[in-house]
């Protein structure tokens, strides 16, 4: 039986010949990305076990982004502790307030991402980086420690679910809309623990930064990582991007890979969709939802706060004033320098948005666009909880970067399309 991209993965970093689902593997680790609101505990951790040791500085990503600029004592005492444990450690990767961004876009950007790695990071939305055909996924503090350590983990291989996406998206309607609707399908917990591997004619018509928002939800199905297989598009980021000439692996799924299921989507047949309080998974087109009114519109996130989502949505708010408060919020320092070169920032200014220095914000409710009681916010962000951006009684609309641009037009959930001429 052949095998998928991700058990071909484990396999080469477990020193296995090959692995199958199910199976409990130890795996060395080619990247760790570190930020500031889980590793500080994981610092923490190993100090109090007398392990106060990386297990190589030049495999260690690290940048504050959460809280950055800190927002208040706590967080600035967070970054702190980040920045002493770099600089005793000499970690050469690491990206200070400045040159700091959320991490997600971050590493990509940098030339961090290649394919054929395990990554792994201290934020769920790790999966991000299987746009690259690498395995990716997120960890909590304790496996932080230990990935920090050692430089090595345990997984239980996961089996693997395919998502061939047919025919082209139509005008309006991007990556986002196809996550959503992915996920209203199966559900959020529809890809629990399994290998989201998406495929198929619409993905090839995909800029990475539209791949990497549809792997970065992945979670949100509760996958354990998304992977997607390399092709051009993917190669011509990677020479543009990638730090050094070390190479990369590039593995396939083997035409009779075993996979658990295979789900089906007709792109060209999808509308703009809105994900409705409180889950993901809760999504609708857009044509059954325009008209509900929005205090505030959100556009960033490790999600779509990517360049292209920037053009996306300065394109519909070109020559428009916004009616109800609208963030912008650049994912990176390079994106936010990009924007201005290209004039998007003064497209903002004129529409009488908000312009944010790169973080993660109000995305998990940590500052720069909070919610009162009883407000309502159309985002680009990727999670839409209960108190996900502020009060518990505030409500998160999860959209694509064009339909949050065109709501904050309108003041009101609105189908972007009508802008696009």
């Amino acid at each position: 039986m052949g095998k998928t991209i991700t058990e071909k993965i484990m396999a080469a970093h477990c020193g296995q010949d090959s692995v199958r689902p199910g199976m409990l593997i130890n795996a060395g680790l080619d990247i760790i990305m570190c930020h500031d609101v889980t590793t500080p505990a994981a610092i923490s951790m190993l100090a109090e076990r007398g392990l106060d040791q990386v297990f190589d500085p030049e495999k260690i990503v690290v940048t504050p982004d959460h809280f950055q600029p800190a927002k208040d004592i706590k967080s600035a005492q967070l970054h702190k502790r980040l920045d002493d444990w770099c600089k005793r450690h000499n970690i050469r990767y690491y990206y200070p307030l400045g040159r700091a961004g959320v991490c997600h876009a971050l590493l990509p950007e940098q030339g961090h991402i290649r394919p054929g790695e395990i990554i792994v990071g201290g934020d769920s939305h790790t999966c991000t980086y299987g746009a690259f055909g690498a395995f990716s996924t997120g960890i909590g503090s304790t496996d932080s420690a230990a990935a920090i350590a050692t430089g090595e983990l345990w997984f239980r291989v996961p089996g693997s679910i395919k998502f061939v996406l047919n025919g082209r998206l139509a005008r309006g309607v991007y990556s986002k809309d196809v996550i959503i609707a992915i996920i209203t399908r199966i559900g959020t917990d529809g890809a629990r623990y399994k290998a989201m591997e998406f495929c198929g004619g619409a993905l090839k018509d995909m800029s990475m930064e539209a791949r990497m928002t549809i792997t970065n939800m992945a979670i949100e199905a509760g996958g354990k990582n998304g992977i997607m297989a390399v092709d051009e598009v993917t190669r011509a980021y990677l020479d543009e991007h990638l730090r050094d000439n070390k190479g990369y692996t590039v593995y396939t799924s083997d035409d009779d890979a075993e996979y658990e299921q295979v789900e089906e989507f007709d792109c060209a047949a999808l509308e703009p969709m809105v994900a409705l309080p409180h889950l993901p998974g809760n999504g609708k087109p857009v044509s059954e939802v325009a008209g509900m009114a929005m205090d505030q519109s959100y556009i960033g996130s490790c999600t779509n706060g990517r360049i292209e989502d920037l053009r996306i949505a300065a394109a519909i708010l070109k020559g428009n004033k916004v009616s109800i408060r609208t963030i912008v919020v650049p994912a990176t320092p390079r994106i936010w320098k990009q924007a201005m070169d290209e004039k998007l920032m003064d497209i903002f200014y004129d529409a009488g948005c908000v312009i944010s220095a790169p973080t993660c914000g109000a995305c998990l409710g940590g500052f720069m666009g909070i919610l009162a009681e009883g407000e309502k916010c159309v985002s680009t962000t990727n999670r839409n909880f209960v108190g996900r951006m502020g009060h518990p009684q505030s409500e998160v609309y999860l959209a694509s970067p064009a339909t949050a641009a065109a709501s904050a037009v309108e003041g009101k959930l609105t189908d972007p399309r009508k802008y696009l001429h």
